[in-house]
């Protein structure tokens, strides 16, 4: 009985982990394969855009990033940043930078989609064609905001940029794994999804939206990671989401160890408390009835990369004991086939994509980084019910 028991365990364990590594793997290969995708096309009147720009205590960055954006402006555009619950210079450094701002104070909503849901109010005084979201600490890569404009209004469809974040140029701290993960994250695998001809998630940077879209959708909540979870309410509803690789969005990861450690806590946490509800979606009949929206669900089940590599070796040492003393095979196979596609997935991304942000000599720091990750997930499992808008520590005096 008890060795029934350790057999039905391991098989388990071993298919719960096949499942996400194969979607995880394809989505790699097919982002890392294929012809580049190419910009959208610029017919006709470039449709009016609105920038939205929620800001908390950004006084550090606002102005860098509204520069960004005003250079990329054309007439008729606008630029609203939201100043929500800022205790800083950002809503005046704005208002001097030539955005329209709106101030905001609510101690107890609190979060980027209160904040973003006043910005929607304000410009449905005069609505444009389309909204674009920038964080108040990124920059524009060139032609970003006309091809995030162009796209949805061909489209009629939510747009989600390449928005990535690179490591400061007088870093103290290696991020080489950081920045190939996020790479992996926020490029390969929409990449991938899009080869398929399947929605992206909203990755919180560089999004764009028609405004009837927009104007409808729910966004007063604190949802730690409400872009995420904007994207998969939209392809519910019949408006999912889809990638422009041609508009890029960047950002820097904090300075400090501190910051970094605060936004994978907010990230981490977010994913976490939002991963019961999906795993609830899988049992509605409507779910597998929206190729889209499966998709989407699918992929946002998928482990973030430590914690898969870790569930990866669980399922191996769970299943060699098995194997070894002659009692089940199978364990230990599909053990192996997880790892395999795995390790292929990723080693193609890394050749195709990957060697000059991860370059050999910076793949000592993986177990150390897994290590790091890994220790502070119970944390981030335990907070996974709170909602509070942290700004990230971007301070270089540490």
């Amino acid at each position: 009985m008890q060795q029934d028991i350790l057999i039905v365990a391991a098989l388990l364990l071993s298919v719960v982990v096949l499942v996400p590594t194969v979607f995880f793997a394809i989505e790699c290969l097919a982002g890392s394969t294929g012809e580049r995708s190419q910009p959208p096309r610029q017919n006709g009147r470039r449709p009016k855009v609105a920038v939205l720009v929620p800001a908390h205590n950004e006084e550090l960055q606002i102005i860098d990033t509204l520069h960004s954006i005003q250079s990329q402006m054309r007439d008729g555009d606008r630029l609203v940043v939201v100043a929500d619950n800022c205790t800083d210079l950002t809503a005046s450094l704005a208002r001097e930078a030539g955005a329209d701002v709106i101030v905001r104070f609510d101690p107890v909503r609190r979060g980027k989609g209160y904040a973003l849901d006043a910005g929607v109010n304000y410009l449905g005084l005069l609505p444009p064609d389309v909204v674009v979201v920038i964080d108040a600490d990124c920059w524009l890569e060139p032609g970003a905001l006309d091809n995030l404009a162009y796209m949805t209004a061909a489209t009629g469809r939510p747009v989600q940029s390449r928005y990535l974040m690179v490591a400061p140029q007088d870093e103290s701290i290696n991020l080489a794994v950081s920045e190939f993960a996020f790479l992996l994250k926020n490029r390969i695998r929409p990449l991938g999804l899009a080869r398929f001809g399947l929605p992206a998630q909203l990755t919180g940077s560089g999004m764009a939206f028609p405004w009837a879209t927009l104007r409808d959708a729910a966004l007063a909540n604190g949802n730690l990671v409400e872009d995420m979870k904007l994207g998969l309410d939209l392809a519910r509803a019949g408006h999912a989401p889809i990638f422009c690789d041609a508009a890029a969005v960047s950002s820097r990861f904090p300075y400090s160890k501190k910051g970094l450690e605060t936004q994978a806590s907010r990230w981490n946490a977010g994913r976490f408390a939002l991963t019961a509800h999906l795993f609830s979606t899988l049992l509605d009949v409507n779910t597998l009835r929206s190729r889209a929206y499966l998709a989407l669900v699918v992929d946002a089940l998928i482990p973030p990369l430590t914690l898969l590599t870790a569930l990866l070796l669980l399922s191996l040492l769970a299943a060699v004991p098995l194997a070894t003393s002659g009692i089940a095979i199978l364990p230990l196979a599909i053990s192996i086939i997880s790892i395999l596609a795995f390790d292929i997935a990723l080693s193609v991304v890394w050749w195709r994509h990957g060697r000059r942000t991860l370059p050999m000599h910076a793949m000592v720091d993986i177990p150390g980084y897994m290590f790091r990750k890994l220790r502070l997930y119970p944390r981030h499992i335990l907070q996974a019910g709170g909602a509070a808008w942290i700004r990230t520590d971007r301070n270089r005096n540490h």
